[in-house]
């Protein structure tokens, strides 16, 4: 039941973070759930082999080349789903930040349920 309501719980904050930045725009809830679903399983499937393959790059930039992986991340999913635009890559970094933020109070929500 908790993973059902993740998912619609970040497909909402992905309408949040189209909502707060311009860069990125969702055409329904519908396309939501499954850019949601897209960019979740790009993040459990794809992201743990880019981190593995980046890691001199990222510990000499002490980190922060994570933050460009999720960034492709968000927009490898805008990519693949119809309706669910990212307006480059710099959108894609601002974008991803603000819907990590949402994550991170998500995760916070529900385990306090």
């Amino acid at each position: 039941m908790k993973l059902i309501l993740k998912w619609l719980l970040s497909a909402a904050a992905l309408l949040g973070v189209a909502y707060i930045y311009g860069g990125v725009s969702v055409a329904s809830f519908g396309t939501a759930m499954i850019a949601a679903l897209v960019i979740g399983l790009l993040n459990m499937l794809v992201r743990p082999i880019l981190v593995v393959l980046t890691i001199p790059v990222t510990l000499i930039t002490l980190g922060l080349f994570l933050f460009v992986i999720n960034a492709l991340m968000f927009w490898a999913g805008s990519g693949l789903v119809s309706g669910f635009v990212v307006n480059g890559f710099w959108a894609a970094l601002l974008g991803s930040l603000i819907y990590s933020a949402l994550g991170v109070l998500i995760d916070a929500l529900l385990e306090r349920a």
